[in-house]
């Protein structure tokens, strides 16, 4: 077999020997950790233990103290267009625009992310149970609701790795419900699902892995 025709080596995203210092504390150092297709990784850990640092990291979004992120065996910074295009991160803030309705900030972010790549956003927005409310302004709705639109970018990005600070802040019974079986089936489909939570999650039947960050 010819090297123009040997398939593409599959997306793994890895952190090797990370450290991430805040106001002189060491939050941690000499992480290792790595998430391949079809694997859930959750952080889990006590306030301050350094969660949303480390999944700001491994977004690019800050540099550690040391060690590195890579992407498919590359140094983030080398293939950091390449890195991008496959990241979808849902952090604390909805970045949800309240004088839009749900389908307009759906139409907006997908239109920033490069055109259309998953499903609409009108079904994005009924499988996230807000059908009916596709066309009221976002500031109207209840948190809740704010964060099921931000969920559904998920859905309309179609990218293989998300990046999931707390997303099921805000959210009822039911919409927990609906986030599970939206990360059991991104992974189920050889997706990559890194999440934080401090509420109780059911993955049934993901391949998950748990990385315990602080005491």
């Amino acid at each position: 077999m010819d090297e123009a025709s040997e398939p593409a080596p599959p997306r793994r995203l890895e952190a090797r020997g990370l450290e991430c210092v805040r106001n002189d504390r060491v939050l941690f150092r000499d992480l290792d950790a790595a998430v391949g297709p079809g694997y859930v990784l959750q952080v889990e850990g006590p306030n301050g233990s350094g969660k949303t640092s480390l999944l700001r990291i491994l977004c690019g979004l800050s540099l550690p103290g040391a060690g590195e992120v890579r992407w498919n065996g590359q140094p983030l910074e080398r293939v950091r267009a390449e890195y991008c295009e496959s990241l979808a991160y849902v952090g604390h803030r909805h970045g949800v625009k309240g004088e839009l309705t749900p389908i307009e900030n759906l139409r907006f972010q997908r239109a920033v992310a490069g055109g259309a790549s998953g499903v609409s956003p009108g079904e994005a927005l009924t499988r996230l149970g807000l059908a009916g409310f596709e066309d009221v302004p976002c500031r109207t709705l209840s948190e809740g609701q704010r964060r099921r639109v931000a969920l559904a970018r998920l859905l309309t990005a179609a990218r293989p790795l998300w990046i999931l600070d707390e997303p099921l802040t805000a959210l009822d019974r039911t919409g927990v419900a609906v986030v599970e079986d939206l990360i059991c089936t991104h992974a189920r489909q050889g997706g990559m699902v890194l999440i934080t939570t401090h509420q109780p999650i059911r993955l049934e039947g993901s391949a998950l892995v748990r990385l315990r960050l602080g005491a």
